[in-house]
């Protein structure tokens, strides 16, 4: 996963373009690819750190999935309502939560 800044996607892609016509003409300057290269090292850097933290979320939501449900479980029958609607709004965050993991790993 690539997690590129606005600055760094302007300068990626006027890098991209500049090589692309460099390479037409047959004179590519190693020096644009190491800026992209550099670029994408960063972006990939801070993408794997985003995609570790929405891990842990996911992790939490889960365990507290978990604890709602043993809350609800051995609630006394007058708190139990609120016990489900707890269980339901646990699990809405680990819905959310993975629907969050997936589009990231799939970036």
């Amino acid at each position: 996963m690539h997690s590129y800044t606005r600055a760094e996607s302007r300068e990626r892609s006027k890098l991209f373009r500049k090589g692309f016509r460099q390479s037409l003409a047959d004179c590519l300057d190693p020096d644009i690819r190491r800026r992209i290269e550099r670029i994408d090292a960063a972006a990939a850097e801070r993408g794997q750190q985003e995609l570790n933290a929405l891990y842990e979320v996911q992790a939490k939501a889960r365990q507290d999935l978990a604890a709602a449900k043993a809350v609800e479980r051995t609630a006394p029958r007058a708190d139990k309502p609120a016990a489900r609607e707890a269980r339901k709004q646990a699990e809405q965050r680990v819905r959310l939560a993975e629907r969050a993991v997936h589009k990231a790993e799939r970036t």
